[in-house]
């Protein structure tokens, strides 16, 4: 029998319950848990531990955790609403159906993993119900990049992909991102029929389990590695624009971070297959290690993850580039030398300013720059980007946050031939120059990087000057962006909370920051808003969780929830002629936007 009402009642948020009744439910949750002899020691040994902590009781056993367009992530503790065991192998039985529904029994499914603690067993464990269910299921030996699973899911023709990891997330996280059969994340009518299947089982009877060992014996499970690696280097290879701009420099003096993570091996492999002849790795963070000793925050986005890098290049004696990829090897940051001896950190939209320019410029000089070629980047990504676009007889389109979005634009491409594909992007250190993947590719974009950096030292450039030069061609650009974390029990109840006032906005205040209000992008009802005659306009999207607001002077400031972690982002398109112009504007419409700290 299905439905967790016969068993534990699992609420979607936790005000969806009686404070009154909220321990009462969550106790009668965790007994059940208590209960079941399935579950590993450990996880038992953690149950007995919050026994009579009501806040890890509500807080773990009220809510089943969310599976959302990207799959699961959250902290790995016991209980209902957290990364576990228990939890990964309900999602799979859930996504069992949706492979079986689709009939993908024989086509598959592919799983990988990262460093972080317990991925390789919670790929196990989902490895183990895929074959009970009757499931192809191919797992990598050990751990890989994200984007070879996306590789490799269209390599093999599976129906779907499961990937272990929560991305550049504290060591204290876990995730299980679901992908289809394109490559992409799983497409949001496909994550809406997995949730609701994970609301009908119930936890522990109606998982279906085979002894992995058993599995690999007769043939359900494969293990896969190599083989896949040696296609996927390949086709990244094939992906160089300029060979005789590697060759120019092949002693490009070259020093990578994997952050303790997926990167490890692949990355410099790349580097080397490409030409590069002088690839240094920091020998400290090339070990891998979920707890990820030598950073607090395992994301190239802080200069922090570069500290080390910095340190072997100065023992080196200096060096052209650093690069650091997140745990999952999908993103990657970059780290230059300038001319006054310091460091210049580009941040994710001037990385994608610098490869963006780059890729037109000298597909266009090969001859190979398709008529119809298109970029496509998020909307929370720099507009200056859409400046160089049109100048250049190239289309751009924007998509919402999530490299899915990205993903379903190259399907679509490919489908109606209206547009070729030359690169995507995010702000948060995301790209793709290929339709090999249909993820962010931090193993194809180092060798991107690591040619245009080549490319630019030929020519007697910088890093740093060459972004100068694309300001000077198309304009000054300024974007900031910051993160509010949300504190709460109830996280879900929080985001409306704030959601809801910063919609509401432009109702209470005429200004941020001291400029004017003149736009409001509501996604959610999917119209612009113009303050001044309160007419409206269509927005060419479908609704999500976003509102932006166009300032007087072109600056605009979009505020949405994150999809994976418990924040809020806020995102500055700052209006001004230099950076300290625009800085000082942007501390001013932070300080404006405070109240969101105080919900």
């Amino acid at each position: 029998m299905k439905g967790n009402d016969s068993n534990m009642k699992l609420f979607k948020k936790i005000s969806d319950v009686a404070p009154e009744k909220a321990e009462e439910i969550a106790r009668g949750n965790y007994l059940e848990w208590c209960k079941n002899n399935d579950i590993e020691p450990e996880l038992k040994e953690e149950l007995l531990k919050i026994q009579n902590d009501r806040n890890a009781l509500v807080g773990g056993f009220l809510t089943l955790i969310d599976f959302g367009t990207a799959g699961l992530r959250g902290k790995m503790k016991a209980g209902s609403a957290n990364m576990n065991i228990p939890t990964v192998e309900l999602a799979t039985q859930a996504l069992s159906a949706r492979v079986i529904a689709n009939g993908g029994q024989q086509n598959g499914v592919v799983i990988a993993y990262d460093s972080r603690n317990n991925s390789e067993k919670f790929s196990r464990a989902a490895a183990c119900v895929l074959a009970a269910n009757g499931i192809k299921t191919y797992i990598f030996k050990s751990l890989r990049p994200t984007p070879e699973l996306s590789f490799a899911i269209r390599k093999l023709g599976c129906k779907a992909g499961i990937n272990v990891t929560a991305s550049h997330n504290p060591k204290e996280y876990n995730g299980y991102k679901v992908y289809w059969e394109d490559g992409a994340q799983l497409p949001p009518n496909e994550a809406d029929a997995v949730s609701q299947q994970c609301h009908e089982y119930r936890f522990f009877e109606d998982i279906r389990r085979m002894d992995y060992q058993t599995a690999v014996n007769q043939g359900i499970i494969l293990e896969i590695g190599e083989e896949i690696d040696k296609e996927y280097l390949e086709t990244i290879h094939d992906h160089i624009i300029s060979q005789e701009a590697i060759n120019s420099q092949k002693g490009l003096k070259i020093v990578y971070t994997p952050l303790h993570g997926a990167g490890y091996d692949l990355v410099p492999k790349a580097l080397l297959r490409a030409g590069f002849e002088n690839v240094r790795t920091v020998p400290e963070q090339m070990i891998l290690d979920g707890n990820f000793p030598t950073v607090e925050k395992p994301n190239p986005q802080y200069p922090e993850s570069f500290e080390l890098g910095c340190k072997l290049a100065q023992e080196m004696g200096g060096c052209d580039i650093i690069l650091a990829t997140d745990p999952d090897a999908d993103r990657v940051g970059m780290c230059a030398p300038d001319r006054n001896g310091g460091w210049f950190l580009p941040s994710g939209n001037q990385a994608g300013l610098l490869m963006l320019d780059y890729i037109i410029k000298n597909r266009r000089q090969n001859g190979n720059l398709p008529e119809n070629s298109a970029v496509v980047k998020s909307i929370v990504s720099t507009k200056l980007a859409e400046t160089i676009c049109r100048k250049n007889g190239v289309r751009m389109f924007n998509v919402y946050t999530g490299f899915k979005y990205i993903g379903e634009k190259i399907k679509e491409f490919e489908k109606d031939n209206s547009q070729t594909f030359i690169f995507g992007f995010e702000e948060s250190y995301g790209y793709l120059s290929g339709t090999y993947a249909r993820d962010k590719d931090a193993v194809g974009t180092s060798q991107l990087i690591c040619e245009m950096a080549a490319y630019n030292k030929s020519n007697g450039k910088t890093i740093r000057e060459a972004l100068e030069e694309i300001y000077a061609e198309y304009g000054f650009s300024a974007e900031f962006s910051y993160d509010i974390m949300i504190d709460a029990v109830d996280v879900k109840s929080k985001i409306s909370e704030v959601m809801d006032k910063a919609y509401a906005l432009a109702e209470n205040t005429d200004s941020i920051g001291g400029i004017s209000i003149e736009r409001v992008k509501d996604y959610k009802l999917g119209v612009v808003k113009n303050i001044k005659d309160s007419s409206q306009e269509k927005l060419p999207f479908q609704p999500d969780n976003v509102v932006a607001y166009e300032l007087g002077d072109s600056t605009e400031i979009i505020i949405r929830p994150s999809g994976t972690e418990p924040k809020f982002k806020v995102y500055s398109f700052v209006s001004a002629d230099n950076y300290d112009d625009a800085k000082e504007k942007f501390e001013k419409i932070k300080q404006s936007l405070e109240w969101i700290e105080e919900v």
